[in-house]
């Protein structure tokens, strides 16, 4: 008797293993928000009276969001259209899930299942990346302006975001770059430049899925002709003003050594 038991048990098990086919492999699909995103399953035709579900999760997909089946041969779909309200279509040639409009919320675990004689799974854990911003450069140097075989220091700033990287380009070779996981800061990249420099020097943010290059013009970032500049305007003030203190007090000198001269000789004459 039991032996007709374990025979049945194993028959059980052996007929279920050939009726289900559970993908462990999780693809992973980064995207960026605001873009119509499909999810493909890779099938080419799925069978007319299947029964498809995909499920989501921000950790674990344990929430229907499309249910779709067949009933006396009226197809039924019905979409979550609470969390996801009008942005889902599902394909039921292929199985694959068109989301439009994707937000960083919409980050998280898309899970499928296909009933259709046996059961067939697949994962898909989707991250939502915003656009990168552009960096910005400024002048960090002492002096307003500089001369030849002095450095230039610069200093390159991004707002920092998810997986957000921030280098330092030299004629196409990356030279540094920086990248933090406190999304809370910014992001900055120190250069200094040996001038005279005919190299092309680019700061880019980047993250997974967009970029953002800015590409410096010494001449004008470090002053290095002469005339008002970008420089200029990011340099410290305390310079100007004892520039203006000393001209300041040079002619005051000057007027006072007049007046001096100019009693003395008509103290003479008269």
């Amino acid at each position: 008797m039991d032996s007709k038991r374990n025979t049945f048990i194993f028959f059980i098990i052996f007929i279920t293993g050939l009726l289900s086919t559970a993908g462990e492999e999780v693809v992973k699909l980064q995207e960026l928000e605001r873009n119509t995103v499909i999810i493909h399953t890779g099938l080419t035709a799925v069978q007319s009276d299947a029964h498809i579900l995909w499920f989501y999760g921000p950790e674990k997909a344990d929430m229907k969001i499309v249910n779709s089946l067949v009933i006396k041969g009226e197809t039924i779909t019905e979409y979550n259209t609470e969390r996801f309200r009008d942005r889902l279509q599902l394909n039921r040639n292929s199985g694959s899930l068109t989301i439009r409009n994707i937000s960083r919320e919409d980050s998280g675990v898309y899970k499928l299942h296909i009933i259709s004689g046996r059961i067939s799974d697949w994962s898909f854990r989707v991250i939502v990346y915003a656009p990168v911003l552009k960096p910005v450069v400024t002048n960090q140097s002492e002096n307003c302006s500089v001369s030849h075989t002095e450095l230039c220091s610069v200093l390159c700033t991004v707002e920092n975001g998810k997986d957000v990287n921030l280098s330092w380009f030299e004629d196409k070779e990356t030279i540094s770059s920086i990248s933090s996981t406190d999304s809370s800061d910014h992001l900055s990249l120190h250069l200094n430049i040996t001038i005279p420099n005919n190299s092309i020097y680019i700061c880019v943010a980047a993250n997974p899925v967009s970029n953002q290059p800015t590409q410096i013009d010494l001449t004008q970032l470090c002053n290095i002709k002469t005339g008002l500049s970008s420089c200029q305007i990011h340099c410290p003030v305390e310079p100007v003003v004892r520039l203006a203190l000393s001209a300041v007090v040079a002619l005051a000198t000057v007027s006072i050594l007049v007046y001096h001269f100019s009693s003395r000789i008509e103290s003479h004459g008269g």
